[in-house]
């Protein structure tokens, strides 16, 4: 038994009628050494079944709510637990392509989770072109972050078509305190709120420059860098002074979601980083830079200055280091950087991301800014569902951006894997849109030589998200074409 944490609590908070906090992957999978060369929603449910209680958060919990909403809600083991409840079998109308696949997901994304089950379903997909399977996976954020995502799907997949074998779940079933028990917790908590709001504000109070939104507020930052040098953190990079500029996705949302996905040669990014300099997350992310300025152009929306990017960075330690179990709840911050989608030049654009992100992680190392749980545990619980819900109608009201978009990058495992004997070709994330975090979410996910990227946004604001894959394939070559102009300076510099 375990309970939410603040930052978990949010994700379930912050869901309205036009935002549902899940996050969620669509895996294209050639189902031929299945048995009878299909995958079925029995087989699959067969190996949940089997290895449920091997996922970062065992996939059987489901909510229990404290009463009248005194405290964050428990987790518990569902006792009517089936794994059949959770996933479906659909089929497209035969040879299905990329975009009937993607709106079908896009469908899929926009439904929101039951909450008196466990926080997941699966959709397998049949009919897409080539014998190709595609499954749908999603999973609520409040019970799973994209770290933990990751080694959850790895607990479905083996190493070869052969299923490997599994130890048996020899544990004994978790439940949540009694409600007098939870009512008792909760009324200690409610007691104690002003001590730990007053303790989460002198925390955060270091950061308050780099939570996204708040460092607008006049004053915000001369707090902060005076108690950076009250701390002794003289060291620590100041946060750009960046506004979010209006963009067409930064306008209030609705509820219809618009999906596409595609693949980038891993290999080709690896090369351009030798070339350029930086890392593959500095390619990653110029690319987006180039794919967003291209569809921002084409509309003649183009800012004069950065964009401001929310990047989500893990604070989760190694998964079962020492032979312990990581801690379920999200462990997550977010670093914004500005994204300079309005440098012209490719060269100088590409050095102007470099330069931003170095920044970024060179302020993260030495901060370690937990500022997401810092601001979370500041509410009292019965005062933040409301208090956030009222945040995301009221900030687009007063044009108040706290950033642009979201782009997440998740490395994954460089070999092929196998979903009940089917091998995975690509898994492509698909994550969350809000009015106060952009209407359209980048996620890359690196697999077996390739980079795949799920581009998921609100249909009324970017309905044909698949617009932004082909920039970033345009992008690819652009970057390429700019390492291979330095691969002659560089062999001088080497020689």
């Amino acid at each position: 038994m375990s309970q939410l944490t603040a930052v978990d609590a949010t994700f379930l908070n912050a869901e309205t009628s036009t935002t549902h906090a899940h996050i969620a992957g669509l895996a294209v999978v050639d189902a031929s050494l299945c048995p009878g060369g299909r995958l079925t929603a029995g087989a699959v449910a067969d190996l949940i079944r089997e290895r449920a209680h091997l996922a970062a958060r065992p996939l059987r919990r489901r909510l229990a709510q404290v009463p009248f909403g005194l405290d964050h809600p428990y987790w518990e083991d569902d006792p009517a637990f089936d794994p059949r409840r959770h996933i479906l079998e659909i089929g497209l109308p035969a040879p299905g392509g990329p975009g009937e696949l993607a709106d079908v997901c896009a469908m899929l994304h926009e439904r929101p989770l039951d909450r008196t089950r466990p926080l997941w379903e699966i959709v397998v997909i049949h009919g897409l072109a080539d014998g190709m399977t595609g499954v749908y996976i999603k999973s609520h954020h409040a019970a799973i972050d994209g770290v933990s995502a990751a080694e959850a799907l790895a607990a479905l997949l083996d190493l070869t078509p052969e299923p490997r074998e599994v130890p048996a779940d020899d544990a004994e079933p978790e439940y949540a305190p009694s409600p007098a028990g939870m009512l008792g917790a909760g009324l200690l908590k409610a007691a104690l709120s002003p001590l730990q709001t007053a303790l989460s504000a002198v925390r955060a109070a270091p950061y308050l420059d780099e939570i996204p939104g708040v460092s607008q507020v006049p004053g915000v930052a001369a707090v902060s860098h005076m108690m950076q040098e009250a701390l002794g953190l003289d060291e620590m990079p100041r946060a750009p002074r960046t506004v979010a500029p209006p963009t067409p996705f930064n306008r209030p949302i609705g509820p219809r979601r618009s999906f596409a996905y595609g693949s980038l040669d891993l290999g080709e990014i690896k090369e351009i980083r030798r070339a350029l300099g930086g890392s593959v997350n500095d390619v990653v992310m110029a690319l987006c830079a180039t794919a967003l300025r291209q569809w921002l152009d084409k509309r003649g929306a183009l800012p004069e200055g950065p964009l401001v990017v929310g990047v989500p960075v893990s604070l989760r330690k190694p998964a079962r280091r020492n032979g312990e179990e990581n801690e379920p709840a999200n462990r997550l911050s977010i670093m914004t950087t500005p994204l300079a989608v309005h440098v012209a030049d490719p060269a100088e654009r590409y050095a102007a991301v470099r330069r931003d992100l170095e920044l970024g992680k060179r302020r993260f190392a030495i901060s370690g800014s937990d500022w997401v749980r810092e601001l979370t545990e500041m509410l009292p619980a019965p005062l933040a569902g409301p208090l956030w819900r009222l945040a995301q109608q009221a900030l687009p009201a007063f044009s108040v951006r706290p950033m642009n978009l979201m782009i997440s990058n998740v490395p994954g495992p460089q070999f092929p894997l196998y979903l009940c004997g089917a091998r995975l070709h690509g898994y492509y994330p698909a994550s969350v849109v809000t009015d106060i975090s952009g209407g359209i979410n980048i996620t890359v996910f690196s697999y077996d030589g390739k980079v795949d990227v799920g581009v998921i946004a609100c249909r009324d604001l970017v309905p044909t998200p698949s617009e932004v894959i082909d920039h970033l394939t345009d992008a690819l070559d652009e970057l390429r074409g700019l390492a291979r102009e330095s691969e002659p300076e560089g062999l001088a510099r080497e020689s």
